[in-house]
């Protein structure tokens, strides 16, 4: 990825991915949490970096935000941080290796064992052979796992300690759970049922895998970090982390899991946090709970676009208009930023347009509307015109949240509508002057 001097580089300079490694250090933007938190020495992250350092604290973390709300860079930062001070870090990607609509929480142990192995490989750790075994047998019981040992006995006469080759064989062991995991529902059934069955004896083989890797690294715990779950759907979150709490904060090592914000008004989320330090990362605010433009949070999400594009790029008012209607939403703003660019340069024009952003604003508005009812309209004309605070209708509220028609700001915890269903709402003629 690129700075965009040009309209036909935009698009991959405003990617959805999260930036990490070299574009962290060209195109992260360090100051949004004062913009987020409304106090620039509150940071979500800055409290899970500094409790995964300290010994004895709570070692399992839920980190709740919007889709698209930084989320994914944040965290990326985090590992980075946390890597600088001597820490071994892995993120799991969980679409990746998971099918998000069938997933319990006994995958996640599956994919934490393979984390901390693969962890092991890279700092060059030596895993005992007798703990190596455990897992080995662990998985052969009852289910076929094995596969050629023929790298193995390359690797040992290559020279290789016997602690390495067989590292390696129980990784490529972990490849093929992962597909099964993924692809095979039968074998998955027996994988979940080894798993449920037999947790405390998986977490005390994970528990001695990580004090190994502490042995090599100075005795600084590994670290694992989900990705993705923040966007199970309701039932499927509580189905992974309602009644299972206490197995996964039970890690004798730091793990961080995104969690979906709107499951935090649920009254089961309570009893959560006697389980997991519960963070949240808030949308940039963009207008004040009085309704108007909040200059400081539009200033800094105009400089995350500087730092990606050539400002002048943007006819005039453009990029305030694209920022005004996305609500903070940074994964909301790269998207209609990209497709304005898109038709801006089917135009054969180096800016972009008042239109190009009009067009582009229309296809995300007509996503988020697509989401609610006309039943819906009263709960969200309340918010609108003023209700941002004490909302009583926690069923509701959940939904828009996980919708993402409702946002979450910080400070005083309070929400508004998402510009563009609040536009929406204003087109029907059910919201006076809002959204033009």
């Amino acid at each position: 990825m690129k700075h965009a001097n040009r309209v036909s580089e935009m698009i991959n300079a405003f990617s959805p991915e999260p930036l990490q490694g070299e574009e962290m250090e060209k195109f992260y933007c360090n100051d949004t949490m004062e913009y987020r938190m409304s106090d620039k020495y509150d940071s979500p992250i800055e409290d899970i970096f500094e409790m995964c350092q300290e010994e004895g604290t709570q070692n399992a973390f839920l980190l709740l935000g919007h889709k698209g709300c930084g989320k994914s860079t944040e965290l990326n930062r985090l590992s980075e941080q946390l890597s600088a001070q001597g820490y071994r870090v892995k993120t799991i990607v969980c679409s990746t290796d998971l099918d998000m609509f069938n997933i319990v929480y006994s995958d996640l142990f599956i994919l934490m064992g393979e984390a901390l192995l693969d962890i092991a490989k890279e700092c060059g750790c030596k895993i005992s052979r007798a703990y190596l075994d455990d897992i080995m047998h662990f998985w052969d019981e009852g289910v076929e796992t094995s596969v050629s040992g023929r790298e193995e006995t390359t690797d040992i006469e290559a020279g290789m300690s016997a602690e390495t080759p067989g590292l390696l064989h129980v990784l490529k062991v972990f490849t093929k759970i992962k597909a099964d995991l993924k692809y095979n529902e039968e074998v998955r059934k027996e994988y979940r049922k080894k798993i449920s069955i037999r947790s405390s004896e998986w977490i005390k083989l994970l528990g001695n895998v990580a004090e190994e890797i502490a042995g090599e690294t100075a005795g600084k715990s590994p670290i694992i970090i989900f990705e993705d779950l923040d966007k199970l759907n309701p039932e499927d979150a509580w189905k992974v982390f309602y009644n299972y709490a206490a197995v996964l904060s039970g890690m004798s090592f730091p793990v961080i899991y995104t969690f979906p914000i709107g499951l935090s008004y649920d009254t089961r989320f309570a009893a959560m946090e006697g389980y997991f330090v519960t963070k949240t990362l808030p949308m940039i605010k963009i207008e004040t709970i009085e309704g108007q433009p909040y200059e400081d949070g539009i200033n800094i999400v105009r400089e995350i676009v500087r730092k990606r594009a050539d400002l002048n790029l943007f006819e005039d008012d453009v990029l305030d208009n694209l920022i005004r209607y996305s609500g903070g939403s940074l994964r909301d703003l790269f998207h209609t930023i990209n497709a304005s660019a898109k038709r801006a340069e089917r135009r054969n024009s180096e800016s972009i347009s008042m239109e190009d952003a009009e067009r582009a604003l229309e296809e995300v508005k007509t996503s988020l509307t697509r989401r609610i009812e006309q039943k819906d309209y009263e709960f969200l004309i309340n918010i609108c015109t003023g209700n941002k605070e004490l909302i009583e209708d926690k069923q509701a509220l959940l939904k828009m949240l996980q919708a993402s028609v409702v946002l979450e700001y910080n400070g005083k915890r309070w929400h508004n509508l998402h510009p563009l269903v609040a536009r929406f709402l204003t087109e029907q003629g059910l919201i006076k002057n809002v959204g033009k």
